[in-house]
């Protein structure tokens, strides 16, 4: 069987088996738990602002320097539009973009799909450590 030919590079759609294309880089972007918690958060409040103490409350876990990484990334990459209102201290909104919000229904059926799956999953690590043990 060979492989399909290779699709035109005309710069408007990724090749995730080309080693050289960012599709991979954003792949491993989008596919982090905070990036999709933060999505979550941010698409239950769209069109509203959240403010950057408000996701972190919402996001159990996240610390804030890993939120601001992520938060970071998501507004380099498009996703987020970020507003800092002058006070002291400053307070920083954020809110989905048109982009970030297409970005939602992929990532909602890929949490749900983990949510069911889990203790699934779960089991299927415990088999395979008890293998191992057993070597």
């Amino acid at each position: 069987m060979t492989p399909p030919p290779p699709q035109p590079r005309d710069g408007t759609r990724g090749d995730l088996f080309d080693p050289q294309c960012p599709t991979r880089r954003l792949l491993d972007r989008i596919g982090t738990k905070w990036m999709s918690m933060a999505v979550k958060v941010l698409a239950e409040a769209s069109p509203e602002e959240v403010r950057f103490a408000e996701l972190q409350r919402r996001m159990p876990g996240v610390s804030q320097k890993m939120l601001s990484v992520t938060l970071q990334g998501m507004t380099r990459d498009g996703l987020v539009g970020r507003r800092v209102e002058p006070s002291v201290p400053p307070r920083v909104y954020y809110r989905l973009t048109p982009l970030g919000l297409s970005l939602e229904g992929p990532l909602a059926v890929v949490r749900a799909w983990a949510e069911e799956h889990m203790a699934e999953v779960d089991r299927a690590n415990a088999r395979s450590r008890e293998l191992a043990d057993g070597d």
